[in-house]
């Protein structure tokens, strides 16, 4: 395995129609960098087609893989990323963030521990969006002790219903 995706080998991606050419774009860049991925759809372009089961499919994916001992993150497109990363936040265990530059794909990583990025495919180029999810995947949590603690807490009240003090 290369040493770009000594980080994360395994990557889970999905889209909407307004992100399909670029989801297939980043598709074949990271796979030419030696990452597996895996392209939840769609498969074919329709204007009228429906986001979430995609984005659901891909987070899901991310969750199962990670609760196996793989490492795995995932991508989620859309014409803004905004309606992709809502959807992708609704399964358990997933931490989504929309990014827009260098240093939110690096925070989201290092302080959030994110294992999904959401990337608006009218808001970026192609190689925009390569660089912000090259910067993601390549940048590892930071394990300090506030942000853990952090994360902690969200996972607390996804899974107890309940904030802690």
């Amino acid at each position: 395995m290369s040493t770009d995706t000594q980080l994360c080998p395994r990557v889970h991606i999905a889209t909407d129609h307004a992100g399909l050419d670029l989801s297939a774009d980043l598709v074949r860049r990271l796979a030419a960098k030696g990452y597996e991925v895996v392209d939840h759809g769609p498969k074919t372009y329709d204007p009228q087609d429906d986001y979430p089961a995609f984005c659901i499919r891909a987070a899901q994916a991310v969750i199962t893989d990670q609760q196996s001992g793989r490492h795995a993150l995932g991508i989620v497109l859309g014409g803004s990323g905004n309606g992709e990363q809502i959807t992708a936040n609704k399964v358990k265990g997933i931490r989504a963030a929309l990014v827009w530059n260098h240093s939110t794909a690096v925070l989201a990583r290092e302080h959030n521990n994110a294992n999904v990025v959401a990337l608006g495919a009218r808001q970026h180029s192609a190689q925009e969006t390569f660089d912000l999810v090259e910067a993601f995947l390549q940048t590892p949590f930071s394990n300090d002790e506030r942000h853990a603690r952090r994360i902690g807490q969200i996972a607390h009240f996804e899974n107890a219903g309940s904030a802690m003090e």
